[in-house]
């Protein structure tokens, strides 16, 4: 079994790390970060989940803003 001791995202869900960037940046600041639609127009944490969850690309950019987010 593979260890993830060197992944800082192990055990984060993609839900805690939504929550945190809107936290920290507002929905405003984020969908200026990342510019999608679920992030621009009607925001909601339930509608960006389902996005970010079948569209792997815009999930990896949530999770590079994340990181990066921490290491400030």
């Amino acid at each position: 079994m593979a260890q993830q001791s060197n992944n800082p995202l192990h055990g984060v869900t993609l839900e805690t790390m939504l929550n945190e960037l809107v936290r920290w940046y507002g929905w405003d600041m984020l969908g200026r970060q990342i510019d999608i639609r679920c992030f621009n127009h009607e925001p909601s944490i339930a509608s960006s989940l389902k996005f970010l969850r079948r569209t792997p690309w815009a999930r990896a950019k949530v999770e590079t803003l994340y990181l990066d987010s921490l290491r400030d």
